[in-house]
């Protein structure tokens, strides 16, 4: 075969390509490539792989797959395998694309009802293979999604069928279901929402109304949307596991972040644990149709530190970045998922209207019509025709027989209309019954005075839909995903130490690897260690193996940043000749490797006397001066809780100027801080010195909270910031020995109203102070000294004046365990607490025997049975 120059001088990119034999042998500049092919199959990725269409919400291949099933639909189950064949003939991507796109559409239990195992989006195990699983069109698919009368089509890739430009999708399918999908330079991830509150937002815009909408996802969990900013490019959601604490040793994990299944958040529970971040003993997954991962603790850890260490290390949180794309009249478009929500309601209203129409059109024929049928056999139209010779003939004397009537009908009478008439049956004209011929013509007038009704009223039509597709489907479609406010965790308060640091105080050096040389605490691997040195530079590095800080190390420990309650004592003098002085300071936030002095920054300064304190502790110390000539007072003390705590940059106070042999220390004061002021923030469930929430108090050492729940439990815990409270808490308070509380309790079992005074004894463990009847429930709970309760009659007793109980009257103290007295017998409407009244008890309150027999008031009638409820 002969060799071919080929001149590609002056080819450029974009040059149009001969057709026919000529094409072999064009050559295309590298150029021309990027500029057209790759242009061509970004944006065929873009529109037909990737990214959803605005108006239906539907991907291609979803778009394709439900047509499909459309088309074999006839009630009963189809194997998947044949769902998958029957699409390949509308989307030529193989049979791989289209199996995975049903499996993810059968699994949101939406659109498709499912039938074998089709895999556990909890797990992450896959669904089996297609010839073993079945799938058919659910009833709220078929109710919102199709409709061929209102359907634009177009020919298939091959042209052998029709499918779908855009389903007819009357609802916020996109915002239902969620996407995700990656094209050429271009990516979509819009988060599922709540299929009730779609539905409340739909309507809430249709009323002119505000409205807000938040992802909710099939896994559950917790969810900060404080930063969603309407799922647009830019906001972030954070997700959380739910966690439970069950005792002080176990944790249990009972729903998991959206897009994690148990063996992902295992696998990195185990790294964090292997690492040392986390200390657990070992971690069992028993989860089927609900989550449940149990975490055992390692002996002495904190099960809410573990908790809060599980959030920060772990992919027990995590953030997810929206990104809400969609095709709009073939363009990608970027816009919140309120306008989408918006665009789909305007949709629905049209589609609405669309088929309002086409059924007004289809009932004014239908009335038509019946009425030409009516005159045409009531008044023997028929006959004109028995003398006819020709066709053309009939259709004259049909049309002649007509003309008197026209005007009573709705259109001018067609020649396919007199057609029409000519193929009626003489036996159906010999038994037409007139009386229900009218009666079938008011019933199509009255539909269609209904269906113009609709027209004219056609957005209080759609919400009226929409509220018929919640009372339909919506049971069993509540939010599962809890909104909350997170807290802020930092992995360096919440990691378990899994290092140990060292230093070498002469040379200079600390790290982890120096295990040689003294031992100075436990640390973690992300910690910062704060270093003193004796001439008063100090500066806050990270761990490492080995690193030089600097010589004459004083004081080298783990760097809590903006902890206010360590204070350091120090005294030093100003330069090599100048007083000494003293000064009480707090370190609380530094630039990382950056030098500061804690001396006035004069050469030949150095520290004297230094202490670190973790809880603002003062001292005594004693200043020994060296001997000189007049000096009297060769010896004298000093109290460091004379000073102030000031910046870590103030000068001190002088507290000599004469020269010094030695500072001792004589002993250890108090603290100077204080209580620590501590609110409970009921939007995050914790506690925080940061003014946010309630106040509860001023907390030393020794004090507790007591903390009571809506089911009736009590427990005690400490003040730890780190501490996790439940979400069904009635009382939450500083703990005060002997207290009295009255509670008012719905007791199950007996069937009647209780009514009991007690204190709290402290205990850590939740104790229950109503009955444990799974039904019992607590109505009141009360801290004032002289409760009053007003009981509401109600039932076959509600003609019954209300009954005031003045409650320490009424009943003595008792114990948590007793059980209480009975308010009454008769049938209580409901029961509410008054204002106290005001006064001065004469006698300490009378303590009851725990075992007396409660009995009710003298009054009531014994004769009465149990309560209704």
């Amino acid at each position: 075969m002969e060799e071919m120059d080929l001149d590609i001088d002056g080819i450029e990119g974009g040059d149009e390509v001969p057709e026919g034999p000529a094409a072999l042998h064009t050559v295309t500049a590298l150029s021309g490539m990027y500029q057209d092919w790759f242009l061509d199959y970004a944006s065929y990725v873009i529109l037909e792989r990737a990214v959803p269409d605005l108006f239906d919400g539907l991907k291609p291949v979803q778009k394709r797959i439900l047509h499909s099933m459309k088309r074999m639909d006839d009630g009963r189950f189809s194997k998947v395998a044949n769902i998958i064949g029957h699409t390949m003939q509308f989307h030529p991507h193989g049979d791989a694309s289209i199996g995975d796109a049903l499996v993810q559409m059968g699994q949101k239990e939406l659109l498709i009802d499912t039938q074998g195992n089709w895999g556990n989006v909890l797990t992450g195990d896959g669904a089996a293979a297609p010839r073993y699983i079945e799938a058919r069109l659910s009833k709220f698919a078929l109710d919102v999604v199709f409709n061929p009368k209102t359907t634009e089509w177009k020919l298939s890739y091959d042209g052998r069928n029709k499918e779908p430009v855009t389903l007819p999708v009357k609802f916020p399918l996109l915002l239902a279901m969620g996407v995700e999908g990656i094209a050429v330079g271009l990516a979509s991830k819009i988060l599922p929402h709540n299929f009730i509150e779609l539905i409340d937002a739909t309507i809430e815009y249709l009323q002119g109304k505000n409205f807000v909408i938040y992802p909710d996802f099939p896994t559950g969990g917790l969810i900060d949307v404080s930063k969603y900013n309407d799922g647009q490019r830019g906001g972030i959601v954070k997700v959380r596991a739910k966690i439970e604490k069950i005792d002080k040793k176990t944790l249990v994990i009972t729903e998991i972040p959206f897009g994690k299944t148990t063996s992902t958040l295992i696998e990195t529970i185990i790294k964090a644990n292997e690492k040392g971040k986390i200390k657990i003993r070992r971690i069992d997954d028993n989860t089927s149709a609900n989550v449940e991962i149990v975490v055992h603790l390692m002996p002495g850890v904190s099960p809410d530190k573990t908790i809060d260490a599980l959030y920060a290390l772990t992919d027990c949180e995590y953030s997810i970045s929206p990104n809400t794309c969609v095709i709009n009249g073939n363009k990608p478009s970027f816009m919140g998922v309120s306008t989408i929500l918006k665009h789909s309601a305007d949709r629905t209203v049209g589609l609405l209207k669309a088929e309002l129409e086409i059924r007004r059109k289809e009932l004014q024929e239908e009335w038509h019509m019946s009425s030409l049928e009516k005159i045409f056999i009531e008044k023997r139209i028929y006959r004109d025709i028995e003398e006819c010779e020709t066709w053309g003939a009939v259709i004259k004397a049909i049309d002649e027989g007509l003309k008197p009537y026209k005007k009573k009908l709705l259109r001018e009478i067609t020649e396919e209309d007199i057609i029409k008439l000519t193929e009626i049956k003489i036996k159906r004209i010999s038994k037409y019954d007139s009386k229900k011929a009218n009666e079938q013509i008011k019933g199509i007038e009255a539909e269609l005075e209904e269906v113009k009704n609709h027209l004219k009223n056609i957005v209080p039509f759609t919400i009226n839909y929409f509220k018929q597709i919640k009372k339909k489907y919506g049971k069993g479609r509540e939010r599962r995903t809890e909104i909350r406010s997170f807290d802020t965790i930092q992995a360096t308060k919440v990691i378990a130490s899994n290092a140990k640091l060292y230093i070498n105080y002469k040379e200079g050096f600390l790290g982890t690897s120096l295990k040689k040389d003294e031992f100075v605490c436990d640390c973690s691997d992300i910690d910062d260690i704060l270093v003193i040195r004796k001439d008063g530079v100090y500066l806050i590095t990270r761990v490492a193996e080995k690193v030089f800080v600097g010589n004459d190390i004083i004081h080298a420990q783990v760097f809590l940043k903006n902890d206010e309650r360590t204070i350091f004592n120090i005294v030093y003098q100003d330069g090599k000749d100048g007083p000494l002085l003293a000064k009480r300071c707090a370190i609380t936030g530094l630039t990382r490797d950056k030098e500061y002095n804690l001396t006035r920054g004069t050469p030949g300064s150095k520290i004297v006397y230094f202490s670190a304190n973790p809880n603002g502790e003062a001292e005594m110390i004693k200043v020994h001066h060296k001997p000189k000539a007049r000096l009297k007072k060769l010896v004298f003390e000093f109290d460091f809780g004379q000073l102030n705590i000031k910046g870590k940059s103030s000068m001190g106070n002088i507290l000599t100027k004469n020269a010094v042999h030695k500072i001792m220390l004589k002993e250890k004061g108090l603290s100077t801080l204080g209580g620590r002021k501590i609110w409970f923030d009921d939007s995050v469930f914790r506690l925080n010195v940061d003014g946010r929430g309630t106040y509860l108090g001023e907390f030393s050492a020794d004090d507790k909270i007591v903390v009571i729940t809506k089911n009736g439990f009590f427990r005690h815990t400490g003040f730890d910031l780190s501490n996790h409270f439940e979400e069904n808490i009635l009382v939450i308070e500083k703990y005060r020995s002997g207290k009295v509380y009255s509670a008012v309790y719905w007791d199950a079992e007996q069937k009647y109203y209780y009514l009991k005074r007690f204190m709290i004894e402290e205990s850590e463990k939740p104790l229950c102070f109503i009955n444990e009847h799974p039904e019992s429930r607590l109505i009141s709970i009360t801290e004032v000294e002289y409760p009053r309760f007003e009981i509401h009659f109600g039932g076959k007793h509600k003609n019954r004046d209300t009954e005031i109980i003045e409650v320490a009257e009424f009943i003595g103290v008792k114990s948590y365990k007793a059980k209480g007295k009975r308010l009454t017998s008769f049938t209580v409407e409901n029961i509410q607490e008054l204002e106290p009244v005001l006064k001065k008890e004469s006698a300490p309150a009378k303590v009851e025997n725990d075992d007396e027999e409660p009995s009710a008031p003298a009054h009531e009638d014994p004769a009465q049975m149990k309560l209704e409820l």
